[in-house]
C-alpha cells in the first residue's frame, strides 16, 4: 500500500468514527482546510517537474476526493441521526384544543352564497357556474347585445387582447347571465337554475367595486309568466330576511335579454339607522329600495340558445350578493368586503360550524 493509499486509509477510518458533527467539520479542516495535509501535498504539485507531477497528481486528487466522498457521507449520516433524535422528542398533542390559535370565519360573502343555495335548493333549483374569462358572443351578443347595440355602454368592460373564439374579444364578464346562456345550449329545457359568481366593471366607490359577487336565476317551461316570478322572488326574500311582511313593488324597466323588464322594489322602514325590509312603501314612515332586476326572457335569447321561443317562455332575474349582505347583516361600505382586515371579519364572520338550513334560519349568527 502506498503512503498516499495509507493516508486515504487512516482518514476514511477516524471520519466513520466522528462523534458528531463539530468533530467532523475539524477534520474536514485538518484534511481539506487551506492548511490541511492534504492540501499541502496539492500545493507541492506546482514545484515538480512534468514528469513527477504526471506521476504522482492522479495518487493526490484521488486521495483527495475519497476524503471528500467519506466526509459527505458521514455528514448525510450524522444530520439524519440528529433529525430523528429531534422528531422523538418533539411532541405535539393532536386531541387537545388550541385556544390561543386564531379562529378562522366564514366570509359573509361566502356566507350568503349558501343562504341563497339552501333557499333555492328547496324551490328545485340547481346551481349552475361557468367561465369569469369569458367570450363577448356569450357575454353580450347572445344576450341580444350586439356590437352595435347600445346597451354595451351600459358595462364597464375589462377587455383582453385576446380575439375570442366566436369573433370579438375575450373579456372578464360582467354579469354571470352568460352562465344562462351556456346552460341552456347544453342542457335545453326545462330549466331551473342559480347562477353566483364573481363578475367585474371598472367602478369604485363605497357601494361598487371592480370585482363583485351576483346571483342570477332562470326558469325555462311551458306556459310560464310574471306571476310565477313574482312568487319566487317573494319566497326567496320571505325566507332570506325571515320575514313574511315583505312586500314588493314591479317597476317597467328595459333590459335587452328580458320583455317585458321590471325593475323590483320593496318596501322598508328605517329602525336605528339601519333599513329594515318590510311593510309595504307607502306606509307613513316606510320607503321604497330598488333591491333587482328582472324580466320574461328574451325571444331572442331563447332562439340564441337553440330553444323555440314559441313553446318555450322562462323569467331571469339577477342582483348583488354583496348588496343582500350588507342589508341583511348591516354593513355600509362594500370596499370593506374586499380589504382583508381581521378585525373586519372577526365581527361580521360566521362560524364554519353555522351551516344554513331553511329549517334553523339561513342568518343565525353563530
Amino acid at each position: 500500500m502506498s503512503d498516499h493509499e495509507q493516508m486515504a486509509h487512516e482518514a476514511n477510518a477516524r471520519i466513520a468514527g466522528a462523534a458528531d458533527l463539530n468533530a467532523l467539520e475539524a477534520m474536514r479542516v485538518e484534511y481539506l482546510g487551506k492548511q490541511g495535509s492534504i492540501s499541502g501535498l496539492l500545493k507541492t504539485l506546482g514545484k515538480m517537474s512534468p514528469e513527477e507531477r504526471q506521476e504522482k497528481a492522479p495518487a493526490i486528487q484521488s486521495m483527495r476526493q475519497t476524503v471528500a466522498d467519506a466526509l459527505a457521507a458521514r455528514k448525510e449520516e450524522l444530520e439524519a441521526a440528529e433529525l430523528e433524535a429531534r422528531l422523538a422528542t418533539e411532541t405535539i398533542d393532536l386531541t387537545l384544543p388550541a385556544p390561543t390559535a386564531p379562529k378562522g370565519s366564514v366570509h359573509p360573502v361566502s356566507q350568503v352564497m349558501d343562504e341563497l343555495a339552501e333557499i333555492f335548493a328547496d324551490l328545485g333549483f340547481a346551481v349552475a357556474t361557468g367561465p369569469e374569462i369569458e367570450d363577448d358572443w356569450y357575454n353580450f351578443t347572445a344576450l341580444n347585445m350586439p356590437e352595435s347595440h347600445p346597451a354595451r355602454a351600459m358595462h364597464d368592460t375589462f377587455y383582453f387582447p385576446d380575439t375570442a373564439p366566436k369573433g370579438g374579444k375575450m373579456l372578464l364578464r360582467t354579469h354571470t347571465s352568460p352562465v344562462q346562456v351556456r346552460t341552456m345550449m347544453a342542457e335545453g329545457a326545462p330549466l331551473r337554475i342559480i347562477a353566483p359568481g364573481r363578475v367585474y366593471r371598472s367602478d369604485s366607490d363605497a357601494t361598487h367595486t371592480p370585482m363583485f359577487h351576483q346571483i342570477e336565476g332562470l326558469v325555462i317551461d311551458r306556459d310560464i309568466h310574471l306571476g310565477h316570478l313574482k312568487w319566487t322572488l317573494e319566497t326567496f326574500l320571505k325566507a332570506f330576511f325571515e320575514t313574511e311582511d315583505i312586500v314588493l313593488r314591479l317597476r317597467p324597466s328595459y333590459f335587452p335579454f328580458t320583455e317585458p323588464s321590471v325593475e323590483v322594489d320593496v318596501g322598508f322602514a328605517i329602525e336605528n339607522g339601519k333599513r329594515i325590509l318590510g311593510g309595504s312603501g307607502d306606509e307613513p314612515g316606510h320607503g321604497w329600495m330598488e333591491l333587482l332586476g328582472s324580466g320574461m326572457v328574451n325571444r331572442r335569447v331563447i332562439e340564441f340558445a337553440g330553444l323555440d321561443p314559441d313553446e318555450w317562455q322562462g323569467f331571469a332575474w339577477g342582483l348583488g350578493v354583496d348588496r343582500l349582505a350588507m342589508l341583511k347583516y348591516g354593513m355600509d361600505d362594500l370596499r370593506a368586503f374586499f380589504d382583508g382586515d381581521s378585525r373586519w371579519l372577526a365581527h361580521y364572520g360566521f362560524s364554519p360550524f353555522d351551516q344554513p338550513t331553511l329549517s334553523a334560519g339561513v342568518g343565525a349568527k353563530a
